[in-house]
């Protein structure tokens, strides 16, 4: 028999099990106050879940809608639920499961960009926050600035009417707002950059700035982009999460997400009139100055993270629970962290060596199966916040850079295509294309190929390819790759 799909209906006629939490508020009280664009499994296992908290211990009219900006997939799997969905937590001693209902719907903006505007420019939209991950907001990521040339972003400067990124209905949601006399919306970027609220209200005020400067100048005075740091390891969804859902529920989800037990949610605590739920309620850390827990997040998780992508991948590991099950690459972790914490300023009482042994035991959490291929994608985007960085400060300060160089030359030999069994890698990059051409123009010389990628300024900016001792190294590091394999280079760190 075919078991019931997940719906308010179904849900009210029949309750799940009661070790299954459900919505404990009225979801016909629930308004289209936050308006989130890019709706993945992140935001409905991080952002939503701290609404949901906040809606089921002091009740009010917060409801969330979401926009997929590219793809109608997430819409249809949760519109026939209503937009009801099943969260797995996932921890060494079993699994807890939870029905979420504060996502009131979903809009797909390639069907219609015009009843995005709408939603965006409507005053009772109150935040709009964002998860379009590194390389969805058309800019460069080694400046920061926006890419005018980005097709994307040029294609919403010729037709802002019906916009792609998320930049372009920022913008032209703004402009609608500031012509009706309705205050702004405050923007909450969640994406993994450095100092994200500053560098979207950045992208934003060039793109206004190119049609409208005193759009321009009223974005940058009148609209709050409070800056944040997002925590939560949410892998991608898998069949066995159906599975899992259906167990515990009852019903069948379409659109359940599983994650860690593990949360946190750093805010600048810096909003427009329209205020915000209060989501330090559910624990979320309001504060001044976010950049320290970001800093630390971006180098010390979201480097680590990418290194073991890498080299977890070319070392044949699918997860990164098997690559820190691997005691080459886990003992090369630890000198990885030895090489990043010095240049990593500590968060107010925040102990370093302790954040990174509880994030080695997050990573070899055995019911979180993050892909390595998952967290490999988009390298080009990552790499600038997450490895380079830290890289160009040690180098100033006169120190070695050997772990960080082996991270950066496994991203190079991953970003060819060719993995060490010689079998093709599918790279998903937006600069893949070009990474490829690049490295095939350079012929077979190790050092010939680092050198072309080097010159890709996009990535490492004006400055590494001149830097003779970050040249040497990550060269010297992507031979050892070639010649002895991603295990061997990693023990040899």
């Amino acid at each position: 028999m075919t078991a019931p799909r997940l719906s308010a209906a179904r849900l009210a006629a029949a309750p799940p099990p009661p070790e299954v939490a459900r919505p404990g508020y009225d979801r016909a009280a629930l308004r289209p106050a936050i308006v989130h664009l890019g709706l993945g499994a992140f935001f409905r296992a991080h952002g939503a879940l701290y609404t949901e908290d906040v809606l089921n211990r002091q009740g009010g009219d917060w409801g969330i809608v979401g926009v997929s900006l590219q793809r109608p997939d997430q819409r249809d799997r949760l519109a026939p639920q209503d937009g009801l969905y099943t969260t797995l937590e996932r921890g060494p001693v079993g699994e807890r499961a939870r029905i979420v209902g504060s996502l009131l719907g979903v809009l797909v903006a390639p069907e219609d960009p015009a009843a995005v505007l709408a939603r965006l420019a409507d005053a009772g939209t109150h935040i709009v926050s964002l998860t379009v991950t590194e390389k969805g907001y058309g800019h460069d990521p080694a400046s920061g600035r926006l890419r005018l040339d980005h097709p994307d972003i040029a294609h919403d400067l010729a037709n802002p009417a019906a916009p792609r990124s998320a930049v372009g209905f920022l913008a032209r949601a703004l402009q609608a707002r500031r012509a009706a006399g309705i205050a702004p919306f405050t923007v909450l970027c969640c994406d993994n950059l450095p100092h994200n609220g500053a560098l979207l209200a950045g992208l934003v005020q060039d793109f206004c700035r190119v049609q409208d400067s005193d759009l321009a100048d009223w974005v940058a005075r009148e609209v709050c982009f409070p800056s944040t740091m997002v925590d939560r390891i949410v892998p991608a969804l898998a069949e066995a999460d159906h599975a899992a859902a259906l167990a515990a529920t009852g019903f069948a989800d379409e659109a359940p997400v599983g994650h860690e037990p593990f949360r946190q949610w750093v805010i600048e605590d810096r909003f427009g009139p329209l205020g915000r739920p209060a989501w330090e309620a559910a624990g979320a850390q309001l504060t001044q100055d976010v950049a320290p827990f970001e800093h630390m997040k971006l180098r010390l998780l979201n480097g680590a993270h990418s290194a073991l992508a890498y080299l977890g991948y070319l070392a044949g590991h699918k997860t990164i629970v098997e690559a820190v099950q691997d005691p080459a690459l886990r003992d090369y972790l630890q000198r990885f962290w030895a090489e990043v914490r010095p240049m990593v300023p500590p968060p107010p009482g925040q102990d370093l060596a302790g954040y990174t042994d509880a994030l080695l035991q997050r990573f070899a959490n055995p019911a979180i199966r993050h892909r390595t291929w998952q967290i490999a994608m988009d390298g080009s985007q990552k790499l600038p916040q997450r490895l380079l960085a830290t890289a160009r400060e040690r180098l100033a300060a006169g120190l070695p850079i050997p772990a960080l160089a082996l991270a950066i030359a496994a991203w190079a030999r991953y970003a060819g295509g060719v993995d060490e069994a010689g079998a093709a890698i599918d790279v998903r990059d937006p600069m893949a294309a070009e990474l490829r051409a690049t490295l095939q123009a350079a012929g077979d010389d190790p050092a010939a190929r680092i050198a072309a990628l080097l010159r890709l300024t996009k990535i490492f900016g004006d400055d590494l390819a001149g830097l003779p001792a970050f040249v040497a190294a990550v060269t010297a590091a992507y031979r050892h790759l070639l010649r002895h394999g991603a295990r061997a280079a990693a023990a040899a760190i």
